[in-house]
């Protein structure tokens, strides 16, 4: 039996901090910094969660503490719409498979946070900053390849299947895991990585005459539905389906490159023309790759941003560890000079984040540190001023009544 605790978040209602704090979000483009304990993170967000109804994105600097919110929100808020966006699985330009169950994950994210059903929890969405970092494919492509599925809908087998693999579903003998689909005379079935169950279509003639969820185990099935949505099974739409390839393909320079590695770009390029999958076609995704996660989130979403500055430092950290990496592999003619960047840096995310709702945690102590000298008239030290500069250089200084140090802090 899961605990649930949901029952314990309205506790917190009558606090004047949060009263205040909940006053200030409902500014369009408000950014309260709150100042709270660790431990007390995700119940605070919790309870944000559960009095707004709304799409929230909360974004730490490591993958640990990340992990660590996710499990806590999870039993706080009792939704599967709390979602974990993994990192990925290397270090940018590495030619690296990725593990299919963290493609599966980002997938579950995205679809999300691009879903419009009526019924269906808001998503609260963890992420690290690595994992915010990386590109992913345009919205619009994405929210495009959605669709639904009904029954008594009339089209013809092979055009289904045709756009099924053309957002990335793999043909398989037998669907036993998500993104797989499979054909067999009058019937098809499916996996969507959103889905819990996969799904079978019976066909009478071009109609779809019955659509069951199935035991992927057994393949026995186990209960009639009336429809079932339908997401890409991959993140690399553009690659698999656009017919502007061929010029992107061939802007590669590969002049810089040794023999071998030349002989392996244009093998690779030859089959995504030819819409085959590479076993690392991840390693092509920033080609096409152009959004961010942000641009997945609706108007109302709150940003919540777990100190800033620390955030910005690890994206920093990957952006150093990455070009130096990437000057290597261009010296000794592993990979084009012209070779796109698969991420974001702080930079080039700051000003989508400035137009959006946000709440920023700071570290708890430097703002006591700060109150006490304020009051004091005490000038800062060298050391002080340093580590003020860099935890506010971020985003603008906001009023001191913007900031709320919480009771249990």
């Amino acid at each position: 039996m899961q605990l649930d605790l949901t029952q314990l978040l309205h506790l917190i209602d009558e606090a004047p901090a949060y009263r205040q704090l909940v006053a200030a979000l409902r500014g369009q483009n408000s950014s309260p910094r709150v100042a709270v304990l660790e431990a007390a993170k995700p119940y605070l967000i919790a309870a944000l969660y559960h009095h707004r109804r709304l799409p929230m994105l909360v974004v730490t600097a490591q993958p640990e503490n990340c992990k660590k919110f996710y499990e806590q929100l999870s039993t706080w808020c009792n939704s599967a719409q709390v979602k974990l966006l993994p990192e990925p699985d290397a270090l940018p330009y590495q030619r690296v498979v990725s593990d299919t169950s963290t493609e599966l994950e980002r997938l579950q994210v995205l679809s999300a946070l691009a879903s419009k059903e009526p019924n269906t929890d808001a998503p609260l969405v963890v992420a690290s900053a690595l994992a915010f970092m990386q590109k992913t494919t345009p919205h619009r492509d994405f929210t495009a390849a959605c669709h639904t599925i009904k029954q008594g809908m009339d089209i013809e087998p092979f055009v289904l299947l045709s756009r099924w693999q053309a957002i990335g579903y793999r043909m398989e003998n037998i669907v036993e895991v998500p993104g797989t689909i499979s054909h067999r005379g009058g019937i098809i079935d499916i996996y969507p990585p959103t889905s819990d169950r996969p799904a079978r279509l019976e066909f009478f003639g071009n109609t779809i005459d019955s659509i069951r969820l199935f035991d992927p185990a057994s393949q026995r099935s186990l209960t009639t539905v009336s429809e079932i949505a339908v997401a890409p099974a991959t993140e690399q739409l553009t690659l698999l389906s656009s017919n502007k390839l061929k010029p992107v393909l061939n802007s590669i320079d590969l002049s810089g490159c040794t023999t071998e590695v030349r002989q392996e770009f244009q093998q690779e390029l030859a089959m995504l023309l030819n819409k085959q999958r590479p076993h690392n076609i991840q390693f092509y995704a920033p080609l096409f790759n152009k959004d961010s996660l942000l641009d997945y989130l609706s108007p109302d979403t709150l940003l919540v941003l777990d100190e800033p500055a620390n955030i910005k430092l690890a994206m920093a950290d990957l952006d150093a560890e990455a070009n130096e990496l990437r000057a290597e592999k261009v010296k000794e003619g592993e990979l084009p000079h012209n070779f796109p960047s698969p991420y974001f840096t702080w930079g080039e995310l700051a000003p989508k984040m400035e137009n959006r709702r946000r709440l920023m945690f700071v570290d708890a102590f430097s703002v006591k540190v700060m109150a006490r000298m304020r009051s004091a008239l005490i000038p800062c030290s060298r050391t002080s001023q340093q580590k003020r500069s860099a935890s506010t250089e971020v985003f603008p200084d906001p009023a001191p009544a913007e900031t709320a140090v919480f009771p249990w802090e």
